[in-house]
């Protein structure tokens, strides 16, 4: 028994230190864990909690970071635990403790491998809620304290990158077309259902979509400025969800809020739940503004000209819906019904606000994109009369005859769409 028990003053004081960096070490690895393993409506949560919520959120604004400094702490925690260790075990072994030395040395790997990182790790992944609004402050405190080396050590890992791997070179990007060619010519697209083929195909149009062909435009969805209160909604749910608050005497949007996303809807002060949105130009395509949105944990982007003047929003839920309808459809989406109605063969009635990419997706057509960048068939109807159409108006694309049937007070309109041979046959029998 002798021979397992050293006196404690040999060993006492190491195991305590060690003790001490067993616990930073898990530390840590949970604060690791925890915060990486959040999803992206906990972290949307988050932004809109408390102090120690949105300091865990703003943390992972900056992914590298935050994963730069904990593995950094992390690894000068456990390379002090590791020299703790050795000195203790050097000590028992110059005392003649040998047994007691190699059992310390053996008990000391089993005690930072579980109670350092496997059990840390594990219960941060069942409470990630609770242990990412925890670790918060001390983390963004020690993390705070290596942004003065950080410079450096970016500096020395470009160093090595070019001493030890200087042909390293980035691989070529595919096209988005090169893509669609590979999905029509894979060798299991016989096992692959039509619609999964067709949600490849939308995925890979998020490049050549502007997202003003996607965007709710002014006017289609509630803006409010100054506190917000649920009276103000007259018991309605606003379109697509979404309360948007703009800036004191101005049109810019500062955050929005998602109605759909709160469990419990407050009285009063709805504006407390507002989250950021972010700001993008109207050319931008939606894969860019995807990947932004991804980034900054957000769910509305603000779009605006290019005056700077905001001309509509779009939500994470209108690219997802682009994404994953076989036909999807802005005017669908804003109307809440077809936006083409097919009223015999060859005929259609069809909303202005119908974009040209979803019309001719409807008719079969190969979508050809306007020299003049427009989107809608308003837009184009505006173009070819030069003027705000009026009832009767007709004109010609695409080998169709287009002629407006109706002119709301707001300037919408519906048109009649037929075949040219449809309306030359009804032009003869009218005559």
């Amino acid at each position: 028994m002798n021979e397992f028990m050293p006196p404690a003053e040999i060993w006492i004081p190491g195991v305590a230190a060690m003790t001490v960096l067993m616990i930073a070490s898990g530390f840590f690895s949970s604060s690791e864990t925890a915060l990486f393993y959040l999803s992206r409506d906990e972290l949307r949560r988050l932004r809109r909690g408390g102090s120690r919520e949105r300091t865990a959120a703003s943390l992972l604004s900056d992914p590298d970071r935050l994963l730069t400094g904990v593995l950094f702490w992390n690894l000068v925690v456990n390379l002090l635990y590791f020299a703790t260790s050795v000195v203790v075990a050097q000590r028992l072994v110059d005392k003649e403790w040998n047994a007691a030395a190699g059992c310390f040395s053996a008990a000391s790997l089993a005690g930072i491998i579980l109670f350092g990182e496997v059990l840390p790790k594990s219960v941060a992944v069942v409470h990630r809620n609770r242990m990412a609004s925890l670790v918060s402050w001390p983390l963004d405190l020690t993390i705070r304290m290596l942004d003065p080396l950080a410079p450096t050590l970016r500096n020395v890992t470009r160093m090595a990158r070019r001493a030890f791997w200087p042909h390293i070179r980035y691989e070529p990007f595919l096209q988005a077309e090169d893509l669609e060619r590979a999905v029509e010519a894979s060798e299991q697209s016989e096992d692959v259902i039509r619609q999964e083929r067709q949600v490849l195909h939308n995925i890979l149009d998020l490049s050549e979509i502007s997202v003003e062909e996607v965007m709710r435009p002014r006017g289609s969805y509630v803006t409010r400025s100054g506190p917000v209160h649920l009276s103000h909604l007259q018991g309605k749910l606003p379109p697509g969800g979404y309360v948007v608050i703009r800036a004191e005497k101005s049109d810019r949007i500062e955050s929005a809020i998602a109605l759909s996303g709160l469990s419990a809807i407050p009285r009063e002060h709805l504006e407390v739940s507002a989250e950021e949105v972010v700001h993008i130009p109207w050319c931008a395509t939606l894969a860019f503004t995807l990947q932004l949105l991804r980034e900054r944990v957000g769910n509305v982007a603000s779009v605006v000209n290019e005056y700077g003047e905001t001309i509509g929003i779009i939500t994470y839920e209108d690219i997802a819906d682009t994404i994953l309808v076989p036909l999807p459809s802005r005017a669908k989406r804003l109307l809440r019904r077809d936006p083409v109605l097919k009223i015999a063969p060859g005929r259609y009635h069809v909303d202005g606000i119908t974009t040209l990419r979803h019309l001719c997706r409807r008719l079969g057509i190969e979508f050809e994109p306007e020299k003049d960048g427009l989107v809608t068939l308003a837009g184009m109807l505006l173009d070819e009369l030069e003027r705000l159409p009026m009832v009767g108006d007709e004109c010609r694309w695409r080998g169709y005859t287009i002629r407006v049937i109706d002119v709301s007070k707001q300037g919408q309109l519906r048109v009649m769409l037929s075949t040219d041979s449809d309306a030359g046959a009804r032009t003869e029998s009218s005559q």
